[in-house]
C-alpha cells in the first residue's frame, strides 16, 4: 500500500485521503490471495510511514520510507510487487480510469499488461489505458530488481470516481481484479520464475 502517515499522498475534493484507500485495496488483496495459499506479504497493515526514528523532516520520513521499503522487498526472494496507489490530475476532473506502470520491461510488462487488462475488464470496459514504463525519477520501482507494477487504481480527481473508491465493493472489485492478475499471470508463466507457492507478493 503505497504512502501511509504524514505522507497521505494524492486528498480528493471530498477529503479522501490517498494512502487509507491503498491500505484497503492491500488489506482486501491480502485475504483474497490468501484464500488461494500465496504467501503475500503486507509492507504496512496501519496507515503509518515506514521511516526510520531519526528521520524529521518530511522529506526525511518519505526518503527513509522508500529506502526501507525496497530494503525489505530486496530481501525476500523471488517477489512480486504490486505497489498500489491512486492517481490524481490538479488541471481537471475528467480524467478517470486505472493504469498500471512497470519500470523493468524484461521482468515486468507482461505482468503490467496482464493487470491492465483484467482491470478493464473488471472495472470500466472504456478505459482504453494501456499499460506504461515509469520515468526512472520513481525510487521503489527503480531500486529494486524483481518483478514489480505500481497500480493507480482511479482518479481521486474525477468526483465519480472518488465515490466509487471509497466504497468496500469497489475496492474488493479492484483487489478481485488485481488478485486475478497476480494468479493467473504466476501459474501460466512460461519464464520459469517459479510456481505459484514458490512466489511471494509484496504489497
Amino acid at each position: 500500500a503505497g504512502h501511509g502517515g504524514e505522507d497521505g499522498g494524492a486528498v480528493s475534493q471530498t477529503g479522501t485521503v490517498e494512502s487509507q484507500v491503498n491500505l484497503a485495496v492491500a488489506q482486501r488483496l491480502d485475504l483474497i490471495l490468501g484464500l488461494f495459499g500465496a504467501d503475500v506479504v503486507m509492507l504496512r497493515t496501519e496507515d503509518i510511514s515506514l521511516h526510520d526514528p531519526e528521520a524529521q523532516t518530511l522529506r526525511e520520513k518519505k526518503r527513509s520510507d522508500l529506502q526501507n521499503r525496497a530494503a525489505q522487498i530486496e530481501a525476500v526472494p523471488n517477489a512480486t510487487v504490486i505497489s498500489i496507489h491512486q492517481n490524481t490530475y490538479s488541471g481537471s476532473t475528467q480524467y478517470h480510469g486505472a493504469q498500471v506502470f512497470y519500470a523493468d520491461e524484461a521482468s515486468s510488462l507482461g505482468l503490467a499488461q496482464h493487470t491492465q487488462e483484467l482491470l478493464r475488464l473488471a472495472l470500466d470496459p472504456e478505459n482504453r489505458r494501456q499499460a506504461a514504463r515509469l520515468p526512472n525519477t520513481v525510487y521503489l520501482m527503480t531500486h529494486i530488481t524483481c518483478r514489480a507494477i505500481l497500480v493507480e487504481c482511479g482518479f481521486l480527481s474525477n468526483p465519480e470516481e472518488d465515490a466509487l473508491l471509497q466504497t468496500g465493493s469497489y475496492q474488493t472489485k479492484i483487489a478481485a481484479a488485481l488478485a486475478c492478475a497476480y494468479l493467473s499471470d504466476s501459474e501460466n508463466d512460461s519464464e520459469g520464475e517459479g510456481t505459484l507457492e514458490s512466489q511471494d507478493s509484496l504489497l
